[in-house]
């Protein structure tokens, strides 16, 4: 194997690491922004007489 044939094998490992740790980044974005929502569904279930009731004036 000659070293071009080298660092190119490197360079595609590196860029395949990379993409799995920003792959990896998104996810746990993700499940912490679902995280907080199923909180906030949680929070409002607890308290089920809120937004029954609409005051509206004419």
């Amino acid at each position: 194997m000659d070293i071009a044939q080298l660092s190119m094998n490197m360079s595609c490992q590196n860029l395949m690491a990379d993409v799995g740790t920003a792959v990896l980044a998104n996810t746990l974005d993700l499940v912490e922004t679902n995280g907080e929502e199923m909180t906030k569904m949680m929070e409002q279930s607890v308290q089920p007489y809120l937004g029954q009731n609409i005051d509206l004036t004419v």
